[in-house]
């Protein structure tokens, strides 16, 4: 396979080679893949978990456990106005 670089993307790599960090441009290409999988790997994981929150929340409102909207809606701008505030 041959793989025709940016030069941005080719300077990026000979950045990380003159940090001293890695040797070869294999192990800046090497070290990008393993990320990417890490990343991906962390996508799937909250996915799944949204999906099961979404599930959880779609049967509490099924059993008529569900907060009414306008409710939650001003319970978040609560929440903002006193972030704001600790923050200012």
């Amino acid at each position: 396979m041959d793989i025709t670089l940016k030069p941005e993307q080719e300077q990026f790599i000979q950045e990380k080679l003159q940090s001293g960090k890695y040797q070869t441009a294999n192990e800046v290409i090497v070290e990008a893949f393993r990320l990417l999988e890490e990343r991906d790997k962390r996508y799937q994981e909250w996915l799944e978990e949204t999906r099961q929150k979404v599930a959880i929340g779609l049967a509490e409102l099924e059993r008529g456990e569900g907060v009414d909207g306008e409710v939650v809606m001003a319970e978040l701008r609560d929440m903002i106005h006193q972030v704001r505030e600790n923050h200012a």
